[in-house]
């Protein structure tokens, strides 16, 4: 009878403990193209500040609510959604003076470690690879908020984030410093769950 009972605990709390992990794991979030924005901006000889916006970007994040230092967050950005909003400046950031779109189809953003900064602040260090050349880059992050979205009616999370790089760190240093070669990068993102739904008949 002891030998049952101590069996008995030993599985209970073995139960308990998994439980316990997975509700503690991160969540798993798939980023959403469609309210996703990754926006770059620069100074143009002083005169003005143009922008460009690396549409298409998908990627997967993993938040931990209770040990967000826990999470990561890993994001493809295809140049084929590159849109400066003149044409012609789109097709030649895509050459081989630039982006080298032919050769380096998508930049790529994979963090490496999290820290908490503050209530709702988040440090996101990472690589972020531009024209094949990987540097270390900072996001200094905002988590906007978090629950189930009144549209979608998944569970759905949101962040804004920012960054500062050189365009020079990653081979595309031509006109600087009259272009300036500091990109300020700004980034606004909602990610949900898949769907647990089961499919129409």
């Amino acid at each position: 009878m002891l030998k049952r009972l101590l069996l008995g605990s030993v599985i209970f709390t073995a139960l308990a403990s998994a439980s316990f992990n997975a509700v503690a794991a991160g969540v798993t979030y798939k980023l959403d193209p469609e309210h996703t924005n990754v926006i770059a901006s620069w100074s143009h000889f002083g005169y003005s500040h143009p922008s460009a916006n690396f549409g298409m970007a998908t990627g997967t994040l993993v938040y931990d609510a209770d040990a967000p230092e826990n999470s990561s967050v890993e994001v493809s950005m295809p140049l084929s959604g590159l849109d400066t909003f003149v044409p012609a400046l789109d097709a030649h950031l895509k050459t081989a003076e630039f982006f080298d779109a032919a050769k380096f189809p998508a930049s790529t953003f994979k963090s490496t470690r999290v820290q908490v900064v503050g209530i709702g602040l988040l440090e996101v260090a990472g690589t972020l690879t531009l024209k094949g050349v990987g540097k270390a880059v900072t996001l200094h992050v905002r988590l906007n908020n978090v629950g189930v979205h009144p549209m979608t009616k998944l569970q759905t999370i949101g962040f804004d984030a920012n960054a500062t790089i050189k365009r020079s760190d990653f081979g595309m240093g031509m006109y600087a410093p009259a272009v300036s070669d500091e990109i300020n990068l700004r980034i606004t993102t909602e990610a949900s769950v898949a769907s647990t739904k089961p499919p129409a008949p």
